[in-house]
């Protein structure tokens, strides 16, 4: 028997016993319609409706694909709903526990029964960025000559994670995490079809919400829990799963935090002001909160950034760069390893020396302009490359720093109006005092009177 996601027997023991095979089993849907999210994957003329016979006539093969996505997406899903509806020999094998000998058993056994019976072969290889240069390499002539079609899975960037050769000859399809309504959707449709609780149990609304945050748009997981959930009620005789039932089944208090509400802007500021006041440690339980109810990790990272330059500046110039790249790192790899960049920024902004004046001076300087205090380009900064600026007095006396010792000119850059205003107020935390010297030093060499 060639090995497949299921075998027939366990097939048969889930359809007498479905409590036999846990509800994120049961409640795999079976044809590419039944797929919660993951919809720009499968319009028509997609690889993956190919893969299961959807238009795969004509002189165009399906493609071989490379699933990249979080977990709980639905990478072993996809795989799952290709082996049920297409006619072709499927074969499953993991990075973890097989090697260049189970690959190269699967590449025969797919020859010969191209050869012999023309049937084509689907190979499905999960956490392939566990396979070694070597193994990987060994793929690559079964790719090439679509001896295999190959469907890969991983979690990890496969342009870091899987080889150049083996990427080009596939299609790269990125699976997005699951929206709340596509989870929603999925934990409505588990209470209620036979393959799962079958309408023995409710879900309020209150628990679902929770249900959702512990989720974190992992599809497994939220199956998981409510499965886990729902047992529980059932033992206690209860028809619903009440919050409290649901709290202790998973040992996840459900934190009052409403992220369209009140709490979403009142932790978020509190965190704010905790970094602030450089209190390291009440930042990271605002943070916790904030990861733990589900908070867009995006937003708290775009905190962060203002928090940089809002409350630190200069007196720690590497403060908005490790905001920036926390915020980067964010969109690239998501929850919940995304939870360690944001303490790692959160720590390093927490304990940087403080300083506000980046945001008074700006705040200074605007007030100004809204005022209408500020007056023509003095002559000589105007634009002098046109024709006919010499005669309109543009550029003319200006004196080109670089071409003076010391690299500053006595000159006036200012309007009229504010020749003399000051704007910026170095402290002399941190980084800033050296700021605050350099400041002193050039208003001095620039001839400007002390406002």
């Amino acid at each position: 028997m060639e090995p497949d996601l299921f075998t027939a027997a366990a097939e048969e023991r889930q359809e007498k016993d479905p409590a036999a095979s846990p509800l994120a089993v049961r409640m795999r849907p079976r044809t590419l319609d039944e797929v919660v999210g993951q919809q720009h994957l499968l319009k028509p003329g997609s690889p993956l409706r190919r893969l299961v016979g959807e238009g795969a006539g004509g002189p165009a093969g399906p493609s071989s694909v490379i699933l990249w996505g979080p977990p709980g997406t639905g990478k072993t899903t996809l795989a799952y709903v290709v082996s049920k509806a297409t006619d072709k020999r499927f074969v499953e094998l993991s990075a973890i526990t097989a090697g260049v000998k189970e690959v190269r058993a699967v590449i025969d056994g797919a020859r010969r029964a191209t050869g012999a019976f023309g049937k084509e072969t689907v190979l499905f290889l999960d956490e392939i960025h566990r396979f070694s240069k070597a193994q990987q390499d060994s793929l690559l002539p079964a790719v090439e000559n679509r001896w295999v079609t190959l469907i890969a899975a991983t979690t990890e960037n496969p342009y870091f994670s899987v080889i150049s050769p083996l990427l080009s000859r596939s299609l790269l399809l990125t699976l997005e995490p699951l929206t709340d309504d596509d989870v929603r959707g999925l934990l409505k449709r588990a209470l209620t079809d036979e393959r799962g609780l079958g309408d023995a149990v409710a879900l309020p609304g209150d628990t679902c919400d929770h249900l959702l945050r512990i989720a974190g748009g992992d599809a497994r997981r939220a199956l998981t829990a409510l499965e886990a959930a729902a047992g529980a009620a059932l033992d206690q005789g209860e028809s619903e799963i009440s919050l409290q039932t649901l709290e202790q089944t998973v040992d996840r208090a459900a934190v009052k935090y409403d992220r369209d509400g009140d709490q979403h802007y009142d932790v978020a500021s509190a965190l704010i002001k905790s970094i602030r006041g450089s209190d390291v440690d009440a930042a990271l339980h605002y943070l916790a909160r904030m990861i733990e109810a589900g908070e867009d990790p995006r937003f708290i990272a775009r905190r962060l950034m203002i928090s940089a330059s809002e409350d630190i500046g200069l007196a720690d110039p590497n403060a908005l760069p490790t905001a920036v790249a926390a915020a980067q790192a964010v969109a690239m790899i998501g929850f919940p390893e995304a939870a360690l960049t944001l303490s790692h920024a959160t720590i390093a902004l927490a304990l940087a020396p403080k300083s506000n004046a980046a945001t008074t001076a700006i705040g200074a300087a605007l007030e100004d302009v809204r005022k209408g205090q500020a007056g023509p380009v003095p002559p000589h900064l105007r634009d002098g490359h046109y024709k006919g600026a010499a005669k309109l007095g543009h550029a003319q006396g200006y004196v080109y720093p670089h071409d003076l010792p010391e690299g500053i000119a006595q000159q006036q850059y200012a309007p009229d109006a504010l020749k003399d205003r000051e704007y910026y107020t170095p402290t002399r935390h941190g980084t800033e005092a050296r700021y605050a010297d350099a400041v002193e030093w050039t208003r001095k060499h620039l001839g400007r009177k002390r406002s």
